[in-house]
């Protein structure tokens, strides 16, 4: 096994510059305009299944570019089919993990997980709950070791989470759903390491104006890389495309 990051129960916030997420579109701009989005000068694909997954308040909607670019280098992409990523941790998985038997199943081949944000962490918890079925995980700005958020994030979790303890059978069996303390096997599997098996990218950027980088980021720095981006752009940013390319072809 892969070395144990320490993963932080508590959730804190910080004083990310979230003003510099107003210039995500510049990320979403460079790329259209960079060769890496038509699919020039990256490796090309083996029709693998990729399976893409949104973060926070998201949907696969926003995921399309990645998507149809994942298509477009030779990759079977799959949208996530976990709908909005606004409920329980555990529920979520679920879908995610349902989605990766399917993407197994249709190509024979195994999986390749891209989460963004949050959805990192649910590709994480995933991945650990079927290492078998998983080729690569890639996470792009996903605080996999603990809650360290600016605090209009954490404000809106906290909304997020009693929305979910509204249903009484949540309230009942998953009393700390939606934090680090939660016993359901979502949350537990945070807490193991990745297995060798499994390659492993950890996307980051120091100017997130969302999440504090330093719980972005494993104990190796193989498997570490910084980009220049926002957190929102990281979903866009033509140096994360590339560096997606060359991971999945390494895989």
């Amino acid at each position: 096994m892969a070395t144990t990051p320490l993963f932080y129960k508590d959730k804190k916030a910080t004083a990310r510059p979230i003003w510099l997420e107003a210039f995500a579109g510049i990320d979403w701009i460079a790329l259209h305009a960079s060769p890496v989005y038509y699919g020039l000068g990256v490796p090309r694909g083996n029709q693998s299944p990729v399976i893409v997954v949104p973060g926070f308040l998201g949907t696969d909607h926003y995921l399309a570019e990645m998507y149809h670019w994942l298509r477009r280098i030779g990759y079977k992409p799959y949208y996530s089919g976990i709908g909005w990523n606004a409920d329980c941790l555990n529920t979520l998985t679920s879908l995610l993990m349902q989605t990766i038997e399917q993407g197994y199943r249709e190509t024979g081949k195994k999986v390749h997980l891209i989460g963004h944000s949050l959805g990192g962490i649910l590709a994480r918890a995933a991945a650990l709950q079927q290492p078998d079925k998983v080729a690569s995980l890639i996470t792009l700005g996903s605080p996999y070791r603990g809650v360290r958020s600016h605090p209009i994030v954490l404000q809106t979790a906290e909304a997020v989470r009693a929305k979910i303890l509204s249903n009484r059978q949540k309230r009942e069996y998953y009393p700390d759903c939606y934090t680090g303390y939660c016993t359901c096997n979502a949350i537990t599997a945070l807490q193991t390491g990745v297995p060798d098996s499994i390659l492993q990218s950890a996307v980051y950027t120091k100017t997130d104006g969302i999440v504090d980088w330093r719980v972005c980021i494993n104990d190796d720095p193989a498997t570490d890389f910084e980009v220049k981006a926002t957190h929102v752009g990281l979903a866009f940013n033509p140096a994360v495309y590339h560096l997606i390319a060359r991971r999945l072809a390494k895989a």
